[in-house]
Formats: structure tokens, C-alpha cells, sequence
């Protein structure tokens, strides 16, 4: 039995006969300790898909399946890390963290506690400003305390949308490594959504594109066939890589050009003339 499942997921947004359809016929399924990445175009649907598999919102036909169990809601057991930051802005990085564990550990004393929230803001590199609010602090932090965050709840399933965009590029490379070092220690389930191609191949065992909407649906996986641990130095001169992320690309720019070609054709300019005002003054 598969950690995962989502069998034959369809979501339509509107009551409309004609309503469109986001996702379309969506089939996937990851084995515990799997990570998983799917990537995609902006506006394909990948947060949608997320808001699904968290039980954030319900399919319009389909199942969803946490461990063979219907997902009818959201539960700490799926971890989520998020776009936006969903920080409570009266609250200080601590707290925000505090909070959140809280509810996940209520047997843990409050010194465990501390220990915890402690432990995993270090981790981000944010143990100066774990008394500050979030709006004392710039976008990139505030994700980092939302990374912790979730972190610190110790999910069986890490669901990732997009979390590391809005990060400068050596903030973003470690916390890449934090994950796949918690990931690697108690091997949790973990889906990644993204659209860096190099991001997915370094971090995931597989890559499924999300072919883009209306009627997004998932296209063929490409396996990352890398040993373990992955050094980013070495990647760009290993042929796997090069392989692999040809592939995904190439894939990619092919369902790209072929959505553009569709729209173009859906959408047929009328042949229409200038009117001359010669003569009408």
C-alpha cells in the first residue's frame, strides 16, 4: 500500500455546467521515505494539488489517501511549508514556532519545548532575531521561520509548495541541505512542488511534470538515478544529471509551446479593417 495515493482526482472551481476544470484524471502514488517532486509552469495548478493532498480542499471527484486513510481535512501528520508565510504577526519567531508545537507535543514539558523551537531556529540561522516580529523581518526570513516551523512539528509527510522562491540563492542552497539532512535521519515522506528543474533533481528521487491548465494532469515521471548524498559542486559534470535535466526541460518547452499553440488557435483575432476618415473633415 502506497504512503500516498491520489487516484483519478479531478477539481473544478464553480457550480457551472461549463466550469473549468483545474486538475484533470490526476494518479499518483509515493511510497513512505520517498521524496518526490513535481514542477511545473506558474498558474498549472501545482498549489492546488497541494491544498488537496493537505486536505485544505476537497476534490470534485477522486480520493485522496494518507496511509489508505480517506483525507477529510487537514492534520499536523502532513506538514505543510507554504508560499506565503502564514506568520501571526503579533507573535515573535519563537512564538510563532512555540505555538505550532504546542499543539503537536502537548505531553513535552515547556523547557522540551524551548529546546525544540530553540534547536530548529538555529537551524535557519535565525537564533539573533528569535524575539523579533515578522514585520521586523524581510521576506526571505520570514520563510525561514516558516520552514522551521513546520519542520519542528516532526510531520510524517513534508509537503513543500514552492518554499524556497523567495530566498537569495546561498540562504536557499543550505536550507535545501537542512531538509534533505532531516529527510535522510528519519526518512519522512516528502513531496516537493517547484518550478526549478535543478532544485527537483538535486532533492527528489523522481521528477513529475504537471502539464499546464485548464485540465492540468500530471505527464510522465523521469527518475533521478544520483547516488546519495548529492554534491551540488559535482552535479553539473555527472551524466546523469545532464540526462536527466535535458529530459525535463526539454519535455517542459514541448508541452509549453504546444499550450501557446492551443491558445493561439482558441483564440482567432478577427479580420478587421481601419476606417478611413479621408474626406469627413
Amino acid at each position: 500500500m502506497a504512503y500516498l495515493e491520489l487516484n483519478n482526482i479531478c477539481k473544478t472551481y464553480g457550480h457551472a455546467d461549463d466550469a473549468p476544470e483545474v486538475l484533470s484524471n490526476i494518479n499518483l502514488s509515493i511510497e513512505e521515505g520517498e521524496f518526490v517532486a513535481i514542477v511545473g509552469f506558474t498558474g498549472s495548478g501545482k498549489t492546488t494539488l497541494v491544498n488537496l493532498i493537505n486536505g485544505l480542499i476537497t476534490a470534485t471527484s477522486g480520493e485522496v489517501l494518507f496511509k489508505g486513510q480517506q483525507v477529510s481535512g487537514t492534520s499536523h501528520e502532513r506538514g505543510v511549508i507554504f508560499q506565503n508565510y502564514s506568520l501571526l504577526p503579533w507573535l515573535t519567531v519563537a512564538q510563532n514556532i512555540y505555538m505550532a508545537v504546542k499543539v503537536v507535543f502537548p505531553k513535552k514539558s515547556k523547557s522540551e519545548l524551548h529546546a525544540l523551537v530553540a534547536d530548529y531556529i538555529e537551524m535557519v540561522n535565525l537564533t539573533p532575531a528569535m524575539n523579533k516580529r515578522p514585520n521586523e523581518l524581510s521576506g526571505g526570513m520570514r520563510q525561514r521561520v516558516a520552514v522551521a516551523r513546520a519542520l519542528a512539528m516532526k510531520p510524517e509527510m513534508i509537503i513543500m509548495d514552492e518554499p524556497l522562491g523567495a530566498l537569495d540563492a546561498l540562504t536557499r542552497g543550505n536550507l535545501q541541505d537542512e531538509i534533505l539532512n532531516i529527510w535522510g535521519k528519519e526518512k519522512r515522506t516528502a513531496l516537493l512542488i517547484t518550478n526549478d528543474v535543478d532544485e527537483g533533481i538535486y532533492m527528489a528521487d523522481r521528477i513529475i511534470p504537471l502539464r499546464p491548465g485548464p485540465n492540468a494532469t500530471l505527464g510522465p515521471e523521469f527518475k533521478i538515478n544520483i547516488d546519495r548524498p548529492r554534491d551540488k559542486t559535482a552535479l553539473n559534470d555527472d551524466p546523469n544529471f545532464k540526462s536527466t535535466r535535458n529530459a525535463i526541460i526539454e519535455y517542459l518547452m514541448d508541452i509549453g509551446n504546444q499550450r501557446k499553440s492551443d491558445v493561439q488557435k482558441e483564440y482567432v483575432l478577427p479580420d478587421l479593417q481601419p476606417k478611413s476618415f479621408v474626406g469627413h473633415f
